[in-house]
């Protein structure tokens, strides 16, 4: 039997991984009912809700965190190609349970494929000599071309609601989906927990970093395969289509209104949370596409961010930093 995005994973050693995450999923749960109950939301009376909005708070930490390094380096389009790649892993997932049936994840396997099309990108652009722009177009190309291609071959009674994968929906949000993006959050807090000052001097200043005995290439890989958690951990409520976005717009209106990488990286992840919150009850109650009103009022707080700064600007009269500038001499600090 072709096994749902929904369905729960057979019995293994990844459930037993994952069974402290089902134990605080099932504690967010009966938390968030007892708000509800508090406070008569009706949103917050139903599961599903109760996972979205968790996949989206933990969204909004992952993606400007990862989305602020990436926009300093000018890598802001690369949410888009591993979004195609993670699309493609969705679709290898669904495909090798409709054959082989082998139970698992769809979206663990996009998890995979996303983090082989990251160290591709880096692959491509060392071996080639090609601009990360010309690798990142390849893999994007390639990963959505495998992913339609596996759809459509249909294969097995293959059956795949194509439009949540690449617009998101908030009733997809499965306890496998949200423990593995609880996973995700995980690794990714504490990798650059561990490697920010590597990752903050290779950004600002690749050639001092390499002078200095950083491994530039090594980190310059662990940035990508942290961007493909992100980007697969953020498709299940924004969609192929809209994942990018959550990646670059909290980061530039914070850029509008911040000073230094810090305060740029703390005000990114509050807009990125006030995003994601109201757009997820507005979508709830408008029974609209989570990702498009996401992003949407994300656009609207970036447009608001954008007039603050003017403002700044008029009332203070120094002029905000250029988004490559804003790291306000941090990176003299940052090396061994």
């Amino acid at each position: 039997m072709t096994r749902g995005i929904g369905a729960p994973l057979q019995a293994g050693p990844l459930e037993l991984l994952l069974s402290p995450l089902y134990w605080f999923l099932q504690l967010w749960s009966g938390f968030v009912y007892w708000i509800g109950q508090m406070t008569g939301l009706e949103l917050l009376q139903y599961g599903f809700m109760h996972r979205a909005i968790l996949v989206g708070l933990c969204i909004g930490v992952m993606a400007p965190l990862i989305g602020t390094f990436l926009v300093h380096r000018q890598l802001a389009l690369i949410g888009d190609a591993l979004a195609h790649t993670g699309f493609a892993g969705v679709a290898v997932g669904l495909f090798l349970n409709a054959v082989l049936d082998l139970g698992v994840s769809p979206y663990l396997t996009a998890v995979v494929v996303a983090m082989i099309a990251a160290l591709f990108i880096e692959l491509i652009s060392e071996v080639t000599d090609a601009y990360n722009d010309v690798s990142m177009a390849i893999v994007l190309s390639t990963g959505f071309a495998l992913g339609t291609t596996l759809i459509s071959i249909n294969a097995g009674g293959l059956a795949v609601g194509v439009n949540q994968f690449l617009f998101g929906n908030l009733a997809t949000v499965s306890q496998d989906s949200a423990a593995i993006l609880l996973a995700l959050f995980a690794i990714v807090i504490g990798v650059v927990g561990l490697t920010r000052n590597q990752l903050l001097y290779v950004t600002f200043d690749e050639t001092a970093a390499a002078v200095s005995g950083i491994s530039v290439s090594w980190y310059n890989r662990i940035m990508v395969m942290l961007t493909a958690m992100v980007v697969v951990g953020a498709m299940q409520i924004m969609g192929v289509i809209l994942v990018a976005a959550m990646l670059v717009v909290p980061v530039a209106g914070a850029s509008q209104v911040s000073r230094s990488f810090n305060e740029s990286l703390l005000v990114s992840v509050v807009l990125a949370e006030l995003a994601v919150i109201l757009g997820i009850a507005v979508s709830y109650y408008a029974e609209a596409t989570a990702g498009g009103v996401i992003v949407l009022i994300a656009v609207t707080i970036y447009v608001v961010a954008v007039m603050i700064g003017k403002l700044q600007t008029r009332l203070v009269g120094e002029p905000n930093p250029e988004m490559g500038s804003i790291e306000g001499g941090e990176t003299e600090s940052t090396g061994d």
